[in-house]
């Protein structure tokens, strides 16, 4: 069976250029715990501080600012790892799909009802007829 541009893509250098590895390490980290308490920890201290500030308004922006900022990249690196994962299930899925058709395939010859079933996946999905 033919491989896929993308499993080819994969093993070589896991097909991921340098800012895809970091989103890769970061969404790691970023998913567990010690991550979680590194934000508390720092919302207990920036609570913690408020007698050190002069105004109560440059308190509440230091933590305002620093939300904004982590919430922003955040999302990118997340987006990044939704759309990455989003592409790995959809080529595995059309991997079965092809796997599938070329299975029913074999066995259409004396069916002509798994032959317009086969059509059918293949149109569903967007597979090419092998030759």
């Amino acid at each position: 069976m033919e491989r896929s541009e993308a499993a080819e893509s994969r093993e070589k250098n896991d097909g991921l250029d340098p800012f895809e590895r970091f989103v890769a390490v970061s969404t790691r980290a970023i998913s567990r715990a010690p991550f979680f308490a590194v934000v508390v920890a720092i919302v207990v201290v920036w609570a913690a501080s408020y007698p050190l500030w002069k105004s109560t308004t440059k308190w509440e922006l230091a933590i305002h600012t620093f939300g904004a900022v982590l919430s922003l990249l955040l999302l990118v690196l997340l987006e990044n790892a939704g759309r990455r994962n989003t592409e790995a299930m959809q080529e595995k899925l059309n991997v079965i799909a092809d796997a599938l058709a070329a299975l029913m395939d074999s066995r259409a010859a004396d069916d002509p009802r798994l032959r317009a079933a086969v059509e059918d996946l293949r149109d569903a999905v967007g597979l090419e007829e092998r030759h």
